[in-house]
């Protein structure tokens, strides 16, 4: 079989998406940021599933939850329960990457926090993003400091497991945003902050990356295993960023198929169900 084939349960996109429901996770005046659930078919309310929260990407400054809607719908018919995160961007609400990674290690607590009411197993969190995302994703196992002031920080943020759809995880000099980052780099940028204990990663990049150099992408993985820490990369020849969004749908069924191995070797999915990508 093509490993790019993923054998036919349900047909992807002909029916609704399992167990949809928007949950208010945070408030900041009269923002308000929401969890899009997607749940699997069907869900035991006695059994707790792992979870896959993704962040979009979008350079801190725009985006919106839906651009990881179509690998949210994909994993939660193969068993997990996904969530689509709100965060504030620059453009629609005027503020810093800072304020986002806040806001994703809010979302990180608020699913840790709530793990039996949304049928998620805790032990056993998934952060994914992609691009700007994929930095918070990152930063929420990586970065000790911007928490919200608001935030049980008894309630860990940390991940449990990565997905990094082609990451701005260098943010120091030469690196993606330094020009707004500057020296802060040093505590922002997951890159510089590496350390023992670093979840297991899944890294997706392409060879013609703007943003980040494949140097970049296998020092990161150098470093991951100095501390002890697995990191698979994939590298995608002739490969842009944002090579893996559904538009590219080749690359969205190849990405898909790793994310979904190194789930399988996690013990985070089975084999089945298979699930086809049209």
């Amino acid at each position: 079989m093509n490993k790019l084939q993923l054998l036919i349960v349900c047909a992807f996109f002909s029916s609704p998406m399992f167990g949809q429901r928007e949950i208010l996770y945070k408030q900041i005046d009269t923002v308000k940021l929401y969890l899009e659930i997607h749940s699997p078919v069907r869900m035991d309310k006695e059994t707790q599933k792992p979870a896959n929260v993704f962040f979009f990407g979008g350079g801190w400054q725009n985006g919106d939850r839906s651009h990881f809607a179509e690998q949210a719908d994909y994993f939660s018919k193969r068993g997990l329960v996904c969530i689509l995160a709100d965060y504030r961007t620059e453009s629609k609400h005027q503020t810093t990457p800072y304020v986002a990674l806040q806001d994703a290690k809010s979302a990180m607590r608020y699913v840790r926090q709530n793990a039996s009411k949304l049928g998620v197993d805790p032990n056993k969190i998934v952060a994914s993003g992609g691009s700007a995302g994929g930095h918070l994703a990152a930063a929420t196992s990586l970065i000790a400091d911007y928490n919200d002031k608001n935030d049980d920080l008894s309630i860990d943020c940390k991940p449990n497991a990565l997905l990094l759809f082609n990451p701005v995880i260098d943010n120091g000099p030469g690196g993606y945003g330094y020009e707004r980052i500057g020296d802060n780099y040093k505590n922002f940028s997951p890159l510089h902050n590496i350390k023992r204990g670093a979840p297991p990663t899944l890294f997706l990049i392409g060879t013609e990356d703007r943003y980040i150099p494949v140097e970049t992408a296998e020092y990161y993985q150098t470093v991951m295993e100095k501390v002890g820490s697995r990191c698979e990369l994939r590298i995608y020849e002739g490969e842009k960023h944002g090579f893996f969004n559904y538009r590219f749908i080749d690359m969205f069924k190849e990405t898909i198929h790793e994310a979904d191995i190194f789930l399988q070797s996690l013990g985070y999915l089975n084999e089945e169900p298979k699930v086809e990508i049209n």
